[in-house]
C-alpha cells in the first residue's frame, strides 16, 4: 500500500479525533469489548487447559504413554486453530461490509454454544469414537468464532478512540483476553479441589457448563454498543468493497504479510507458555496446582503490563516497543525451561512471570494498535482476519503439539527451548521489517490537536 496514502489516512483520523479524553462512545466500546473478550476467551482457553489435564484420558485414550493421549488432545486444539483463519475470513468479510457489531454478536453466540455442549459430551468410554469426533467438531466452532472475535474487539476500541490514546485504549482488549484465561484457569483450579475420581467423572464439566450464564451476559452487553466511529464514517463517505477479502490481498499484500509475521512467533510462544507448560509440568512431576496457580498469577499481572505498554506506544511509537518484546522472547526461551525444570516453587513462579507477565505483556500491549494501523479502515477487519489468524494456526495452533512431540521424542525440554527461541527470532525479524505506524510527526500532530 502507498505509504503516502497511509499517512494521509492517519492524518485525517488525527483531525477527526480532536479530544484526548475518550468520548462516551469510546468508553462504551472499551467496556463492552473488554467484557466480551473476557467471556469469549474464557471459553476458548478452557479447551487448552482441559487438553493438558483431562481430555487425553477421557477422549483420546491412545497407547500406554500418557503423553500420546495429550498429543492427540492437542491435535484437537490445533484443529480449532485451523478453523480460525476460516472464521477470520468470514467475519472479516461481514465486518468490513456490514459492521463490527453484528459480527461480535455472532462470535459470542457461536463460542458460547460450543463451549456449553463440550461440557455435556459423553466420553470415549461411553460412546467410543464419536466422543472425540464431536469434541473436535465443537472445537472447530470455537475456532470459527475466535477467528473473528479478537480483530472485531480491538477494532471496536481502536476505531472509536482519540488518535493520541489508541495504543493505551486498544491494549484493554488483550487485557480482557488475559483475564478470560485467568478465569478459565481459576475454574479448573477450583474443580481440582474435588477428589480425583469426581474431577474426572463430572468436576471438569462445571467450568464448561458455567459459561452459559457468562455468554447470556455478554450478548446482553453487546446489544448496547454502537458501531465503531471510524467504520461508520468510512461507510458513509465511500463505496463499500463487495469483496474486501480479495481487495485487501490485492491492495495491501505487504501489510497482511507483516501482520502474519508480527503475530506468528508471539502466538506460538504464548501457547507454549499457556498450554504446553501444563503438560511439561505433569511430565517432570510438578504439581499441576503450582502451574495453574503460576499461570493465573502471571496472566493477571500481564494486564497492568499490557496497559502500561499500550500507553508507552502512544508516546514513543509502536515498533520500538514491540521489538523489545520480541527480543525478550528470544532471551527468555532457555531460562523459562531451566526454571521450570528445577522443580522449585519460586523458580516455577519466576519462569511464568518472566514469560507471561513481562514478555507477553509487552507484545500484547503493543500489538493491537500496531497491526490495526497497518491497514486502511475499510479493509482492516479482513486484513487482520487473514494475516493474524493464519499465523495463529501455524504459530499458536501447532506449537503445543510440536513442543509435546519434541518432549516425547527427546524426553528433554532442550529442543523445545530451541524451538521457542526460533519463534522469538522470527518475531524480531518481522518487527525490523515492519514500518512504524505511529511516527513522531503523527504523534506531534495528535498532541497539538488534543491541546
Amino acid at each position: 500500500m502507498n505509504p503516502d496514502a497511509v499517512n494521509s489516512q492517519l492524518s485525517a483520523a488525527v483531525a477527526t479525533h480532536r479530544l484526548a479524553r475518550p468520548s462516551s462512545a469510546a468508553r462504551r466500546a472499551v467496556i463492552t469489548a473488554v467484557l466480551g473478550q473476557i467471556l469469549e476467551w474464557y471459553d476458548f482457553f478452557l479447551y487448552g487447559t482441559a487438553a493438558a489435564l483431562v481430555f487425553g484420558k477421557l477422549f483420546f485414550p491412545v497407547g500406554n504413554d500418557p503423553l500420546i493421549g495429550t498429543i492427540a488432545a492437542f491435535g484437537g486444539f490445533t484443529v480449532g486453530f485451523i478453523a480460525r483463519p476460516i472464521g477470520g475470513v468470514l467475519c472479516g468479510h461481514l465486518g468490513d461490509r456490514y459492521g463490527r457489531k453484528v459480527v461480535m454478536m455472532l462470535t459470542m453466540l457461536t463460542m458460547g454454544t460450543a463451549t456449553v455442549l463440550m461440557g455435556a459430551l459423553p466420553t470415549y468410554q461411553q460412546i467410543g469414537i464419536m466422543a472425540p469426533v464431536l469434541l473436535v467438531i465443537l472445537r472447530i466452532l470455537q475456532g470459527l468464532a475466535a477467528g473473528g472475535e479478537w480483530s472485531g474487539s480491538i477494532l471496536m476500541i481502536h476505531e472509536s478512540a482519540p488518535a493520541s490514546r489508541r495504543g493505551a485504549l486498544a491494549a484493554w482488549s488483550p487485557s480482557g483476553a488475559a483475564f478470560g484465561f485467568v478465569l478459565s484457569t481459576a475454574a479448573f483450579m477450583l474443580a481440582q479441589h474435588l477428589s480425583h475420581d469426581d474431577f474426572l467423572s463430572w468436576g471438569w464439566r462445571v467450568p464448561f457448563l458455567g459459561s452459559a450464564a457468562l455468554v447470556v451476559l455478554g450478548l446482553w452487553m453487546r446489544r448496547s454498543v454502537s458501531e465503531s466511529a471510524a467504520f461508520a464514517e468510512v461507510k458513509a463517505t465511500r463505496n463499500e468493497s463487495r469483496m474486501p477479502v480479495i481487495d485487501v490481498l490485492r491492495q495491501c499484500p505487504r501489510e497482511v504479510l507483516t501482520v502474519f509475521g508480527l503475530r506468528f512467533g508471539e502466538g506460538g510462544a504464548s501457547y507454549i507458555f499457556f498450554a504446553f507448560s501444563l503438560a511439561y509440568g505433569q511430565f517432570i512431576g510438578i504439581k499441576s496446582s503450582w502451574i495453574l496457580g503460576g499461570l493465573t498469577l502471571s496472566m493477571f499481572l500481564m494486564i497492568p503490563v499490557s496497559l502500561l505498554v499500550g500507553h508507552i506506544t502512544d508516546k514513543v511509537g509502536r515498533k520500538p516497543v514491540y521489538l523489545v518484546g520480541a527480543i525478550a522472547m528470544v532471551l527468555v526461551a532457555w531460562p523459562f525451561f531451566a526454571l521450570l525444570g528445577s522443580g522449585e516453587y519460586w523458580k516455577v513462579m519466576t519462569a511464568l512471570l518472566l514469560a507471561n507477565s513481562l514478555t507477553l505483556g509487552i507484545l500484547e500491549g503493543a500489538q493491537p494498535a500496531f497491526i490495526s494501523e497497518l491497514l486502511p479502515v475499510h479493509l482492516r477487519y479482513s486484513g487482520l482476519g487473514i494475516g493474524r489468524e493464519i499465523s495463529s494456526v501455524l504459530g499458536g495452533g501447532l506449537s503445543p503439539m510440536i513442543a509435546t512431540g519434541l518432549l516425547a521424542y527427546y524426553r528433554s525440554a532442550a529442543p523445545v527451548a530451541i524451538y521457542l527461541g526460533a519463534l522469538g527470532l522470527t518475531t524480531v525479524i518481522a518487527t525490523c521489517c515492519a514500518r512504524e505506524t505511529w511516527p513522531k510527526a503523527l504523534r506531534d500532530a495528535a498532541r497539538q490537536q488534543a491541546e
